[in-house]
């Protein structure tokens, strides 16, 4: 479930250096109890429970998650696809962002500005896999142009956080 702030209020403008250093904490772990994050930032757990709850409500922490190694499941190959549309009208852009919502491969999927019109991660067991994936997602979408894929050899970074 994500919960939807308010665009109107910019809440970076009013965090403080507290708020900063619980997200900082809950992003390298978010199984923390509040005394072991309080004890971390330098607060109290009262405090830290609710500036929390606070920065959940307004949308600032959209998910408390746990990240999987991918090769530990079985999924040893990571594909970074660059992808180019035939037509760029909304429905059909629209239609394509739920496709890729939709498919279970599709870790990630960005739409760039650039040569391509989306950058997407897929992550699958295998070569075979992969091929599946092309055909019944990609060559199956009458609005997909071409796309462009690259295998990724090694992670060699990967920080799903952000800086704050």
């Amino acid at each position: 479930m994500v919960i939807m702030k308010d665009p109107e209020y910019d809440w970076y403008r009013t965090m403080d250096d507290l708020d900063r250093r619980i997200l900082k904490a809950l992003q390298r772990n978010n199984r923390l109890s509040f005394p072991e994050l309080a004890e971390l930032v330098g607060s109290s757990a009262a405090s830290c429970m609710r500036r929390v709850q606070k920065l959940r409500s307004a949308g600032v922490i959209i998910a408390d998650i746990s990240l999987v190694d991918p090769k530990a499941v079985g999924k040893s190959l990571t594909v970074v696809l660059t992808v180019e549309l035939d037509r760029e009208r909304l429905d059909l852009v629209d239609d394509f962002k739920r496709a890729m919502r939709a498919a279970k491969e599709v870790t990630q999927c960005y739409m760039v500005t650039g040569d391509a019109d989306f950058v997407l991660i897929v992550t699958v067991e295998d070569v075979e896999a992969f091929d599946v994936f092309v055909k019944t997602k990609l060559y199956t979408n009458l609005n997909v142009r071409k796309f462009r894929s690259m295998i990724a050899l090694d992670r060699v970074s990967f920080e799903p956080r952000i800086t704050v």
